[in-house]
């Protein structure tokens, strides 16, 4: 199990994207994020890269969900923490690759992993967080399962919604 976090930091109505430059990830466009060193919380790894990965402080970090990705390098099931985030700073590009901002509604024209198409929407969705999983077999996306439960700012127990894809 690697544990790992995804962050998509906003700027009005652009995201910073990276662009991977090595990994079995190369080539593709992500939010930024990576592997949690050992006793790292979720939320110290997600400020600590997107310093590492684009030169930006985060001045405001917000939980969206948590995905699971079983064997998604062919050999390790990946839990990652998903966060929208504001930082301050001008994104400088790095050893991780090219980091730009891209409009929200040009993101899906992006080079993206296939599944990632289905779960950005409900990034902000900002009444409802989320529980999925999403299986990739040989580096191709094979669907989706997913909980929904009400945001942070709604109160009593979450009611979990599930959908299959």
């Amino acid at each position: 199990m690697i544990p790992s976090t995804l962050v998509y930091v906003e700027r009005g109505e652009a995201v910073l994207m990276l662009r991977k430059a090595r990994g079995h990830q190369m080539g593709m466009w992500n939010g930024l994020g990576g592997k949690a060193e050992p006793g790292e919380m979720p939320e110290a790894c997600a400020v600590r890269e997107v310093r590492e990965e684009a030169g930006l402080e985060v001045t405001d970090l917000r939980y969206r969900g948590l995905i699971v990705f079983p064997r998604f390098d062919g050999l390790n099931d990946w839990y990652v923490w998903v966060y929208l985030a504001s930082a301050d700073g001008t994104p400088v590009s790095g050893d991780e690759g090219e980091v730009a901002w891209v409009d929200r509604a040009d993101l899906a024209d992006l080079d993206l992993h296939e599944g990632d198409r289905t779960f950005l929407p409900w990034l902000w969705q900002r009444e409802l967080t989320f529980s999925a999983r999403f299986d990739y077999e040989d580096g191709r996306f094979q669907g989706h399962e997913v909980a929904f439960y009400p945001g942070a700012g709604s109160s009593g127990p979450g009611r979990g919604g599930r959908a299959d894809g």
